[in-house]
């Protein structure tokens, strides 16, 4: 079966065709990818072949792995995901990796962490988990992706509180009813329209376009807008706030000043893709 499922994902032109092979297969079985290994001489039920084919087929529809087993993994945990809510990508963890640095070096005992845009949650709930004592609040507009993201609280056992509603509005709100932030977070829409046809069949055909794409006249909207709101969301001094990028935004931003003129300093990703914009007090 896993012979098989390879090759029909190899004919379907996926380029990890044999991990993804593993998932499904498993996913079918009920078993992850070691105990797998572990089986490999057990013989199939016609159900269970029935199963994976069927796993099969949606992904090579192109429908995202993640939508059909249903979780992707961020920073070592679990995250549940459908339609309905952006799949984490393993470059949001810089975000994780630099707030966690940033925190450390200052010493806070109770931060205040504003995650806008949150999505699956996988930002506000690995920061509640790796912060000590963290007080996270995340905001989306989008009530599919909250309830991912209640769902995954839940389930990996993290205390966020979760609104619903635009994002700078509610983050101004949540500013001036319990002070400002000393971290803001933030992995918003920034695909611009022209790069539409470049994205995968997976990410423009299933992922929804409000957490996809940047408005089309003004692709740096959220790094500028929450720049401009610097003043009201965060601690002064020693609050940052700490943006993901897209590809073609990092140029336009190196050497910038934004809002109240805030140096941007930008962060690399392992693939040495400038990911990650940082600015402050």
């Amino acid at each position: 079966m896993l012979a098989l499922a390879r090759s029909f994902l190899e004919r379907k032109g996926l380029g990890e065709a044999r991990l993804e092979a593993e998932l499904l297969v498993g996913h079918a079985l009920g078993i992850d990818r070691l105990r797998l290994f572990m089986r490999l001489d057990q013989p199939l039920l016609p159900e269970e072949v029935d199963r994976a084919r069927d796993l099969l087929v949606r992904r090579g529809r192109r429908e995202p792995t993640a939508y059909i087993v249903g979780s992707r993994e961020f920073y070592v945990r679990d995250f549940l995901v459908g339609p309905g809510v952006l799949v984490p990508r393993p470059e949001t963890e810089l975000i994780v990796d630099r707030a966690r640095e940033i925190a450390k070096e200052s010493g806070w005992d109770a931060p205040r962490i504003l995650d806008v845009g949150t999505g699956s949650g996988c930002l506000a709930v690995t920061l509640a988990l790796e912060i000590d004592g963290a007080d996270v609040v995340a905001v989306d507009l989008s009530e599919s992706a909250l309830d991912w993201a209640q769902k995954n609280a839940e389930a990996l056992g993290a205390k966020v509180d979760f609104r619903l509603g635009e994002g700078l509005e509610v983050a101004r709100a949540a500013a001036a009813e319990g002070g400002p932030f000393h971290l803001v977070v933030s992995n918003p829409p920034y695909v611009e329209p022209g790069e539409r046809d470049a994205l995968s069949p997976e990410v423009r055909e299933h992922e929804p376009p409000l957490a996809l794409y940047a408005p089309p006249e003004d692709p740096d909207f959220w790094v500028r807008s929450l720049a401009d709101d610097a003043q009201a969301l965060l601690v002064q001094p020693g609050g940052r706030c700490l943006v993901e990028l897209g590809h073609l935004q990092a140029e336009r931003l190196r050497g910038a000043r934004l809002g109240d003129q805030l140096e941007v300093n930008l962060h690399d990703d392992l693939a040495g893709i400038s990911r990650v914009a940082e600015f402050g007090f």
